[in-house]
């Protein structure tokens, strides 16, 4: 499906707060829809987590709880968002 030129131009529209937000949005659903395209999935772990915003005047932070992946590459540890809901299927770690 093409991206509309409606949705590019309100994309670029954005500040980098809300270029970040939706990067982890991205992020997180490439994790759940990619089979084989990120790490291996036997050896992910998943975690809930709190997150601060960074903005000043925000009076409810930390945010969440949302998921995120952990996983082992070359040596370090990675993550990726995934989102405030696990999908289908996916062990959670133990707490």
């Amino acid at each position: 499906m093409p991206i509309s030129k409606e949705l590019i131009a309100l994309i670029r529209r954005l500040d980098a707060y809300d270029l970040r937000r939706l990067r982890m949005l991205i992020d997180g659903l490439l994790v759940s829809d990619e089979p084989g395209g990120g790490p291996d999935p036997g050896r992910v772990t998943f975690r809930q987590e709190t997150v601060r915003c960074g903005k000043q005047s925000c009076r409810t932070c930390p945010h969440g709880p949302y998921w995120y992946a952990y996983w082992r590459e070359g040596g370090r540890v990675r993550s990726r968002y995934v989102g405030k809901t696990l999908p289908p299927g996916v062990p959670k770690a133990p707490d």
